[in-house]
């Protein structure tokens, strides 16, 4: 299925400077659910090109502090207390080198990672699932108690299973799609509020 890459959101984003259209999709969930607050330490997994970045930024503030991650360059974001840093976070070496940047716990991650797509539906499904629970081992080291974790995955006969997991570390887990998706696509998020930090393995 085809579909229109300059569709309204993509518009309003060069409008309005954001880099992404997906910058409207975390500003939705982040009216609605609270993901971070100001003064907020957050880390944002599969930053770029950083459109998430700017939403976190304006919300968590300069007495807060944001740390993207990517495999991908991004281009340096204005504001001091953001930090972007390129590699595979599922490279230890990486890991070492971003925690210890970092210095401290966190108050939420966000991820819109994405897998390399293939085309094959439950392939796709799968890597997307894979890279939620990448998330979630990250989380359960550097979530301060009551934390939040938001994720992208796509739909299919894992979610279930992925829903039941995070809500062994997390007191609320929903499934939401932003209005700003695009209808043809797969994604949902899964917002996971109220990390405990009774589930540190």
């Amino acid at each position: 299925m085809t579909y229109n890459r300059k569709d309204h959101y993509w518009l309003k984003a060069k409008r309005e400077g954001y880099r992404s259209r997906a910058a409207y999709k975390l500003a939705e969930l982040q009216r609605k659910y609270r993901v971070f607050r100001k003064g907020d330490t957050v880390v944002d997994l599969g930053c770029a090109p950083g459109g998430w970045l700017q939403v976190i930024a304006e919300e968590v503030g300069p007495s807060g502090s944001v740390i993207g991650l990517d495999r991908l360059s991004v281009r340096p974001l204005p504001q001091a207390w953001v930090t972007v840093l390129q590699g595979d976070i599922q490279d230890i070496d990486f890991q070492r080198l971003w925690r210890e940047r970092l210095g401290r716990q966190v108050n939420a991650m966000t991820s819109d990672m994405s897998p390399d797509l293939s085309g094959v539906g439950f392939q796709d499904h799968h890597r997307s699932c894979d890279l939620v629970r990448c998330a979630l081992v990250l989380a359960r080291e550097i979530l301060v108690p009551g934390g939040n974790l938001l994720s992208k995955v796509f739909e299919g006969e894992e979610l279930n299973g992925l829903v039941r997991e995070l809500r062994i570390d997390f007191r609320e887990v929903k499934r939401v799609v932003p209005g700003a998706s695009r209808k043809s696509s797969s994604e949902v998020y899964l917002m996971a509020k109220g990390f405990s930090c009774d589930s540190r393995r």
